[in-house]
């Protein structure tokens, strides 16, 4: 008598990334073998209507996911990867979420705010949800914990610092490691043997100096304020204006936040934070627009110069996100009059729109210029993937 055979497990290949804000939940989930995204969505306006809180918007995606022939109960789901903005200096790779990570994680809250606290209401819904599965923090930051400690320091008083945690600790991690990826294998070379200056440029804008898939410097520091001229942020300023603001202006400490936070960069000089407006009205003769975009454009081609100067020798400046992947504009005076510096952009090759990664630099430039679009969402299904199965696919794999 022949023994009663059963059903092979399912193979875990999937993979499912939330990104949880104060008032939203964004999920997508991913078939590992191939990259292939075979879900996404949003729940928007959590504990303002209908929304209660955070557990019933995932239990909407559950349901959302269901109705798409997938479910939070798929026997293919092998792990929930969790985007996870500020890590200190305490979290420098992909993490193992666990009590203690979670409470390490509200630590850190004094330094992202707005942030980690609604990151980690996410990750504890979840984890009761599938206590079982395993589940990942990827953190913003992590990517920069590579820079070394003269870049991360500021100059100033170090017990102060210490005891505050002043310190660089940059954003936009897992963008900046997914570009860095992608443009090496756009050039053909090694990531270990590429030197690519990466300008992540939306509403939120940085820089990083990549020197073999490694960050070395980047523009955002302690928070997402300095580096790049932003929509709403002012980047770089002198820090005596700030005391100015307070002495002179009489403005409280919240007040200076608000100004530079959401009345600077793009909106304060040109009332608007739309690159394709700014864009319109300085082509059509307006003088606020125009400085706008001469701000805006010389800040990144000032960082340009100087990551060079850090790196030594460049292969490539990857252009991604929102702006940098659409604007020609702005990525043509961003890098005017840099032909000294081994760096000429092919006009009509940077006039094609395309969602494909691409070059668009003369074939005489000695720096390659390139416009490769950013995935944040897979690179933290890769590396959640990874940590709980094994290797995953590579952005040549899934392209």
């Amino acid at each position: 008598m022949s023994e009663p055979t059963t059903a092979p497990a399912a193979e875990k290949t999937r993979a499912l990334v939330l990104n949880s804000g104060s008032s939203s939940l964004k999920y997508q989930l991913f078939d590992m073998r191939t990259g292939e995204r075979l879900a996404q969505g949003l729940v928007e306006r959590i504990g303002e209507g209908p929304v209660a809180d955070h557990a019933q918007a995932l239990e909407i995606a559950a349901e959302e996911l269901a109705a798409a022939g997938y479910g939070l109960d798929d026997p293919e789901l092998a792990v929930i990867g969790h985007r996870a903005v500020h890590g200190g200096t305490r979290f420098t790779e992909p993490t193992l979420i666990d009590d203690e990570v979670v409470a390490e994680m509200a630590k850190l809250a004094t330094l992202a705010p707005l942030h980690n606290p609604a990151n980690i209401t996410g990750i504890e819904v979840a984890r009761a949800l599938r206590p079982d599965l395993p589940q990942v923090a990827v953190f913003d930051t992590a990517f920069h914990a590579t820079m070394p400690e003269a870049a991360a320091r500021y100059a100033i008083d170090t017990a102060t610092a210490d005891r505050l945690g002043i310190r660089r600790y940059g954003f936009h991690g897992t963008s900046h490691a997914y570009v860095a990826r992608a443009t090496a294998e756009l050039l053909g070379t090694p990531l270990a043997e590429t030197n690519t200056v990466v300008l992540h440029l939306g509403n939120g804008a940085s820089a990083t100096a990549v020197r073999g898939g490694r960050s070395v410097d980047t523009s955002m520091g302690m928070t997402p304020l300095e580096g790049l001229a932003m929509g709403t942020r002012s980047g770089d300023v002198d820090p005596g204006v700030l005391l100015h603001l307070a002495r002179t202006g009489g403005m409280s400490t919240d007040g200076i936040d608000e100004l530079l936070n959401h009345r600077s960069g793009m909106l304060g000089l040109a009332g608007a934070n739309d690159m394709r407006e700014i864009t319109r009205r300085a082509e059509a003769g307006d003088a606020a627009a125009r400085l706008a975009l001469d701000v805006y454009c010389l800040r990144v081609r000032k960082y340009v110069g100087a990551y060079m100067a850090v790196l030594g020798r460049v292969d490539a400046v990857a252009f991604t996100a929102g702006v940098g992947e659409n604007s020609a504009a702005v990525r043509a005076t961003s890098l005017a009059e840099l032909p000294s510096l081994g760096i000429e952009v092919d006009p009509e090759l940077n006039a094609v729109r395309s969602t494909a990664p691409r070059l668009i630099s003369t074939a005489a430039s000695r720096v390659k210029v390139a416009v490769v679009p950013t995935d944040e969402e897979l690179e933290i299904a890769r590396q959640a993937y990874s940590l709980a199965r094994g290797p995953a696919p590579s952005p040549s794999d899934i392209r």
